[in-house]
């Protein structure tokens, strides 16, 4: 499993509201095709780009973007986050 968990803050928050964009924890070894690979298949949902950093605490974060302009909500919703 690459993705940890989904990293939900204020910040974060606003970037879903306003560019439609999420972001996970993912593991420290993994691409981008394989973020892009797991998302597909886990939320069957197109990716368009993902970028991805270290954090501050040592841990890779990805920030997803998707075609679909509700994607990101509907995702964390069925997550049960949102």
């Amino acid at each position: 499993m690459i993705l940890k968990y989904p990293f939900v803050t204020e910040k974060a928050t606003m970037m879903l509201e306003g560019e439609n964009k999420l972001q996970f924890i993912v593991q420290k070894n993994a691409t981008r095709q394989e973020i892009k690979r797991e998302l597909e298949a886990a939320f069957e949902q197109d990716v368009v780009a993902i970028r991805t950093m270290m954090t501050m605490k040592g841990e890779k974060k990805a920030i997803v973007t998707f075609s679909d302009a509700k994607a990101a909500e509907e995702i964390l919703s069925r997550l049960g986050i949102m």
